[in-house]
């Protein structure tokens, strides 16, 4: 089975590409939403982010704007938030591996985020890196109503750089042109690494 690894900085459009994998019937692994199981009541990551950052537990859960007010303006505190989520969310990942490799997939799709920024790339046998201008980039973020111009910013700094991602990457997919042209790119991507595994 050949993991491709599917990244992309804030507002490149990533969430929607991963869902047209989805859709051709691949199965995708949605970092994002393992944080969110963890975050939720009952969650694996409540009670020690509890213990660690007090005040962000709201009904049981984490409120994951409180988490970021919180780790967004402390260096500290986001290794320290990192060191409690990266293990949790891993184990999911592993779980997800095992069960699409149980299934008879030829590929898998990690959807995750900060892919680069956490060495994830170095488990995945290929990358794609799905891209947009930056005036596209920033349209789409600012229009999130919870979004800042402020927050926007410092989230960029976390981020590798788009241009350093697309040369990095194996696979590059452009949402410039809009969706069902990015979905030319991930159909042709299907066909080659899934008759790689053929072969």
């Amino acid at each position: 089975m050949i993991i491709l690894g599917l990244t992309g900085s804030i507002g490149m459009g990533k969430s929607a590409t991963a869902k047209m994998f989805a859709e051709a019937g691949i199965p995708v692994y949605d970092a994002d939403a393992a944080v969110h199981s963890i975050y939720e009541k009952g969650g694996l990551a409540v009670t020690p982010l509890g213990e660690r950052f007090p005040g962000v537990v709201v009904d049981g859960a984490i409120s994951r704007q409180r988490l970021r007010d919180i780790v967004l303006e402390d260096p500290d505190a986001m290794k320290d938030l990192e060191g409690i989520v990266h293990p949790l969310v891993g184990e999911t990942q592993i779980r997800f591996r095992q069960e699409a490799k149980a299934s008879g997939a030829r590929l898998a799709v990690l959807d995750i985020p900060l892919l680069y920024e956490t060495g994830g790339d170095k488990r995945c046998d290929y990358v794609a890196v799905v891209t947009a201008p930056e005036e596209a980039q920033r349209e789409r973020v600012m229009s999130r109503q919870e979004m800042s111009e402020a927050d926007f910013e410092k989230i960029l700094d976390k981020q590798v750089p788009d241009a350093d991602k697309r040369a990095r990457a194996d696979f590059i997919i452009s949402t410039a042109f809009g969706f069902e042209f990015a979905r030319t790119h991930v159909n042709a991507i299907i066909d080659l690494l899934t008759g790689m595994d053929e072969a």
